[in-house]
């Protein structure tokens, strides 16, 4: 049973359709990546999981039960547009907002001690939030997203505008969340965050869903049967050991007296043929099947939603 789940979902905005029959499964315990170009319905969906609006038609669920105001205690939501009060100091609105989410005073505290010096903020405590740089509001608002240890987490963006080292910072705290057993909804244009990070993903283009399901799965669908074969040998007689089934894409020289082939199977080339065609010839170094990049995908699947149908 999934976590949650967000079932034939619609909306409408002014006679625009944001949202056609979007539904999503969240498996628990789960990273679960919201993909998609901008104006595709990505804000509009996690807009309705956040109860911020409401579907023309559709429902949600959390744990099979339909998904109800008092359930959005269990939601840590981290927006794309930070909403922090620039005027007041750090630690007041921290406070405040952990109070707001039902912490007591105390217990709040200390699970904001925790995360301050966690994240080497504790000198910010006084500052105005005016005071603080893009990327130090940021942590501001992550923790505050996750102070009070909600089950679903919904982060939109989470990363932009943080250095690479800040950005990977975050990366290891959203894994540690999902090992404690926090399910995770994603939304990014960061491709490489997606192969890092996701278990799932659903890709939305011009308010439907194109792609979903497990990324591994998905890799697997989008393959095209291309291998990497680094040897040590003669190229020439590489070459000669290739049967019609295997396609030469590349060979290309390498340090040290090696070479990067890359190969292609056709027909009913087996990559275990392939490789036993290679060794006969060369030396193999190394030998594994390459699999298209998430970015690769995304490219893919929209431009292929974009390809009008022709009727005859």
């Amino acid at each position: 049973m999934s976590f949650f789940e967000a079932i034939s979902i619609d909306k409408t905005y002014g006679g625009q359709k944001a949202l056609n029959n979007v539904t999503i499964h969240v498996p628990e315990g789960s990273i679960y990546g919201l993909l998609g170009p901008n104006g595709a319905g990505k804000t509009t969906l996690i807009r309705i999981i956040n109860q911020i609006t409401a579907p023309d038609a559709g429902e949600l669920k959390l744990m099979g039960k339909k998904f109800a105001k008092e359930d959005l205690a269990m939601v840590g939501y981290l927006p794309e547009e930070r909403g922090l009060y620039k005027k007041m100091k750090v630690g007041e609105q921290v406070l405040y907002l952990a109070q707001l989410k039902g912490l007591g005073k105390k217990d709040a505290m200390t699970k904001l001690r925790y995360w301050f010096e966690k994240f080497e903020m504790v000198g910010w405590w006084d500052k105005k939030v005016e005071e603080l740089s893009k990327g130090m509001a940021q942590k501001v608002q992550f923790v505050v997203t996750v102070l009070h240890e909600p089950k679903l987490l919904i982060f939109d963006e989470p990363f932009s505008g943080f250095d690479p080292v800040n950005a990977n910072m975050l990366k290891q705290e959203v894994i540690e969340l999902k090992d404690k057993g926090a399910t995770i909804i994603f939304s990014t244009h960061d491709m490489a965050s997606v192969e890092e990070l996701c278990d799932y993903i659903t890709l939305i283009d011009k308010s439907k869903t194109i792609l979903e399901g497990n990324v591994h799965d998905i890799k697997q669908k989008f393959k095209s049967n291309s291998y990497l074969i680094e040897f040590e040998g003669n190229p020439e007689d590489f070459q000669n050991s290739m049967h019609d089934n295997f396609e030469i894409n590349s060979i290309t020289s390498l340090p040290y007296n090696q070479y990067s082939a890359l190969i292609k199977l056709s027909g009913k080339g087996k990559s275990n043929d392939l490789l036993r065609a290679a060794t006969g010839s060369v030396s193999i170094n190394t030998f594994r099947e390459l699999l298209p990049s998430m970015n690769e995908i995304f490219i893919r699947a929209i431009s292929e939603n974009s390809i009008p149908v022709t009727h005859e």
